[in-house]
């Protein structure tokens, strides 16, 4: 793989002379590991990254109150114990700033900082079929080639700023959760309004709140959230984790979330009677977490009348905490079952609606017309403001993809081939372009499983067949058309088979005006997702086309 010199890009932004076998597109969690797990085959690949530090979705979310919704302690890479055991995270949940500061500490530790070229955003990737070689070209002009293209454009991070008319006609500043300032935003005294109540604008508003001299919160779609219950590490729990750490990532791996420690529930919820769901409910609020709440019972997510119990146990929770009924029912979902959406976490979110300084814009009843030179204009009148922020999400999943022109020869572009929605084998592929791989794609559990255990699961894949290929002679590979044709139609199949459509949410794109509603993520769960990538390459990778 390495018999041909290429053309490289150093740190300083000159070419040099190089033997690359990959190339990895991103410089977050994905891209370090794939750099990493490629080095210790002894490939030599550099990444390209962005940003002007590494950490990819932690190096550009800074907004206030950004956290992980996954523990700590599972929320971190399993591939070194060394590295495992020496970290201490200081929160149950770890704190944007900490887990950015975590992923630098492996940049180091593993010294892969030498292969990442920051502040470099991709342009273009093309694959030549007369020499099996990918090139890829920067916005500056630059060029680098290599056998493998590995994509680690991560699942959020694209952020989406909506089209709102007269957005740049506004006095004040306004920022995007996506593209926070590094430095921070100082609200104390300013009249602020926060568009959008997805998990980024739940984790803000709060914090926001306690700074502001008054907030407007505009709500289109209510979204349910949970409690977190974030608190110190409990040191104790900390040490017994960490000497069951081994067994813990194993067990890890057939689960549907990539998430040990929550035992399997054996009921439907229709099967016990309300006063004992009810008790449970309650249980599960009170020990915090996603995980958890959904594993309450077998059919929280396939069955309406199931879940129809557990959202109305959130819904009242919502009444009890927010004085103001009226309120209270905004704030109370009623358009789509609880966990089909990305379920939020927060610490205090109903809780801030009843400070007097915080008012909830109902926009979906009288929906913004536009932004002015002073605020935010409704239906149902004019909001002046000295700051906006926009919590409007990302486009989701394919987004990064779509925005580099990838193809190869003179054939379609990614984009044109996705335009009626992503087309992958295993999320790991896509027919048409050899020797590219996408970690976390689409097709593949990525979002809804634990992110760092989806990104090690894929890039060991990608690592053992590059050492297949190698050991075959192989030097190109490829999914059959037929095989990425099965596998759309069985992530639909799947995602049809539970209450995940009934939601307009982003795992659909429904976010983004004028993307394909096509289900995207594989919600078949992580372990069946695990056990068929396995079979396809104990099968001699079935589904693929490999040839020299």
């Amino acid at each position: 793989m390495s018999d041909v010199k290429e053309r490289a890009v150093s740190a300083a932004g000159a070419d040099q002379t190089a033997q690359l076998d990959a190339i990895v597109v991103g410089g977050g969690l994905g891209g370090l590991y794939a750099l990493h797990r490629l080095r210790k085959l002894g490939l030599k690949a550099i990444a390209f990254e962005a940003g002007s530090g590494v950490g990819g979705t932690w190096f550009w979310n800074r907004y206030p109150g950004a956290r992980c919704d996954v523990e700590s302690l599972e929320y971190s890479y399993a591939f070194d114990d060394g590295l495992q055991q020496e970290w201490h995270w200081p929160e149950r949940y770890g704190t944007q700033p900490e887990i950015l500061r975590y992923i630098n500490h492996v940049a180091d530790r593993f010294d892969l900082r030498k292969d990442v070229r920051l502040n470099t955003r991709i342009k273009s990737a093309e694959f030549d079929p007369a020499t099996h070689r990918w090139t890829v070209r920067t916005e500056k002009g630059e060029e680098v080639s290599a056998p493998f293209c590995i994509m680690a454009t991560g699942n959020l991070s694209t952020p989406r700023v909506p089209d709102f008319k007269g957005i740049q006609s506004f006095k004040g500043k306004w920022y995007h959760t996506g593209m926070y300032p590094h430095e921070g935003v100082d609200f104390t005294g300013l009249r602020v309004g926060v568009i959008g109540t997805g998990s980024s604008g739940v984790q803000m508003i709060p914090l926001i709140a306690q700074q502001a001299k008054h907030l407007h919160v505009f709500q289109r779609t209510a979204n349910y959230s949970l409690p977190a219950r974030n608190a110190p590490m409990d040191l104790e729990k900390e040490r017994t984790h960490k000497s069951e750490y081994t067994a813990r990532r194993i067990a890890a791996y057939d689960t549907p979330f990539g998430i040990a420690g929550h035992p399997a529930p054996t009921k439907s919820a229709l099967d016990v009677s309300e006063e004992e769901r009810n008790a449970a409910y309650e249980a599960k609020w009170a020990e915090g977490g996603s995980i958890s709440f959904l594993y309450a019972y077998t059919d929280l997510l396939v069955n309406k009348a199931s879940n129809d119990t557990a959202s109305e146990f959130v819904r009242n929770k919502i009444r009890s905490i927010v004085k103001d009924q009226a309120v209270a029912e905004l704030l109370a979902p009623k358009d789509h079952p609880i966990g089909t959406k990305r379920l939020c976490l927060d610490t205090n979110y109903y809780e801030t609606y009843n400070r007097e300084n915080v008012t909830l814009v109902d926009v979906r009843s009288a929906p913004i017309q536009e932004i002015t030179e002073t605020g935010v204009r409704t239906a149902n009148g004019d909001y002046e403001l000295d700051a906006i922020v926009f919590a409007t999400g990302f486009d989701a999943m394919t987004g990064a993809l779509r925005e580099i022109d990838i193809r190869v020869g003179n054939g379609p572009t990614l984009a044109e081939k996705w335009a009626g929605g992503p087309l992958t084998y295993l999320g790991l592929m896509v027919s048409g372009f050899p020797n590219m791989f996408t970690i976390t794609g689409p097709g593949s559990p990525s979002v809804k499983t634990q992110m760092i255990v989806a990104i090690e699961q894929h890039m060991d894949w990608i690592g053992d067949c590059l050492t297949a290929m190698r050991a075959k002679g192989m030097t190109r590979i490829e999914p059959k058309p037929e095989a990425e044709r099965d596998w759309v139609q069985h992530v639909n199949d799947v995602a049809d088979s539970t209450l995940y459509p009934l939601a307009n949410s982003w795992y659909l794109g429904s976010n983004i005006p004028g993307k394909p509603r096509v289900f995207m993520p594989y919600v078949g769960g992580f372990a069946g997702y695990r056990k068929k990538c396995d079979a396809v390459a104990a099968n001699d990778y079935e589904g693929f086309t490999l040839s020299r």
